[in-house]
């Protein structure tokens, strides 16, 4: 898959899509070599952060594998440059029965029509 230099709403609508399928091979087309993840939770301030493309795909599939049928919808999406925005909501069950429904965001970093950094955030729900 080729994407332009410039990245449009629509390429963030076929990303949705690809998350939406648990497509790891058609998510990480749209990243670069040396991404970068900054999750939701973690340790740090910026969450747990995954660094190059390996590292990351593990994150993604992490969260597949612990929300089997994660699911992002009710998303909108803009773009400013080389900077955009997702915003959607997202739910599923995770492996231990609980339910997740959040809204939440990811902001998006490109170079050269790709992601260079995905930063995102959920509302804490309790």
């Amino acid at each position: 898959m080729t994407h332009a230099q410039n990245v449009t709403v629509e390429t963030l609508e076929a990303l949705m899509k690809a998350f939406n399928a648990h497509d790891l091979d058609a998510i990480m087309e749209y990243f670069t070599d040396d991404c970068v993840f900054d999750a939701s939770k973690g340790p740090d301030p910026w969450g747990a952060r995954s660094t190059g493309k390996a590292a990351v795909r593990a994150a993604l599939a992490a969260r597949f594998e612990g929300v089997l049928d994660v699911q992002y919808d009710a998303d909108r999406h803009w773009i400013c440059g080389d900077l955009g925005v997702s915003e959607w909501l997202v739910h599923g069950t995770t492996t231990t029965g609980a339910t997740v429904r959040a809204r939440g965001c990811d902001h998006w970093e490109f170079r050269d029509g790709l992601i260079a950094r995905k930063d995102s955030y959920w509302k804490i729900v309790g």
